[in-house]
């Protein structure tokens, strides 16, 4: 499972960069109002820093200036995946752009149905947002078990990007369910490898060590 980081904090993404964990970036709207930065300059650093996809998300509603946005934001690094609302004007975006070969991200997915059409329009991603799903009484890892089990029917080549993650079971689940993909602030990211047996463990050695009185440098 690819694992991107879900913010737009340039500090945040050049640490996880040099762990080798990180497979991409997403943004939206809300993540650059965050940073506090300028929206073209910022996903430009983030470009810079990553390989891999960096969605970029367009702001507009209607299917014609969606496009303009996303041939403004597509010349910014061609690692840019373009993030359209599950919408009919987004769809119609995600076939015009996914059939001139750029990546897109197809966002606010509730739904199998929203899901199945997504993949029917070409994207080459779709974000579930099981969070939200969750803060409202549903088990939003259902939903993702649902688009898993759609795509591999029809052998849909559109990958399944979890989104609004909030914990590290997510992640786990995620992966039990063969998701292709998880995005998730920092911080989840870096919590996956806390362990209170990992804990103990290292400070059962680092006491053991500090009985022999011997360094290695």
């Amino acid at each position: 499972m690819k694992f991107f980081a879900d913010t737009a904090e340039i500090a945040d993404i050049k640490d996880l960069a040099a762990t080798g964990l990180l497979d991409g970036v997403t943004t939206n709207p809300s993540l650059i109002a965050k940073s506090g930065r300028n929206f073209m300059e910022v996903t430009k650093e983030i470009c810079d820093i990553v390989d891999g996809p960096v969605s970029a998300e367009v702001v507009a509603l209607d299917h014609e200036t969606m496009m303009k946005e996303a041939e403004v934001l597509r010349k910014i690094a061609d690692n840019v995946c373009i993030k359209v609302p599950l919408t009919i004007d987004g769809l119609k975006t995600c076939k015009a752009l996914t059939s001139d070969g750029t990546m897109v991200n197809v966002t606010l997915c509730f739904s199998g149905n929203q899901a199945l059409l997504a993949a029917k329009a070409g994207a080459t991603f779709v974000s579930p947002f099981v969070g939200r799903h969750d803060d409202n009484g549903v088990d939003g890892m259902d939903l993702i078990r649902d688009i898993r089990l759609i795509y591999d029917n029809y052998a849909f080549e559109t990958e399944i990007l979890v989104a609004s993650v909030r914990h590290v079971t997510h992640v786990l689940e995620s992966a039990r369910i063969g998701a292709d993909v998880m995005t998730a602030p920092p911080a989840v990211i870096k919590n996956l490898v806390k362990h209170v047996l990992t804990d103990k463990g290292i400070e059962g050695f680092m006491a053991d060590w500090a009985k022999t009185g011997q360094s290695i440098i």
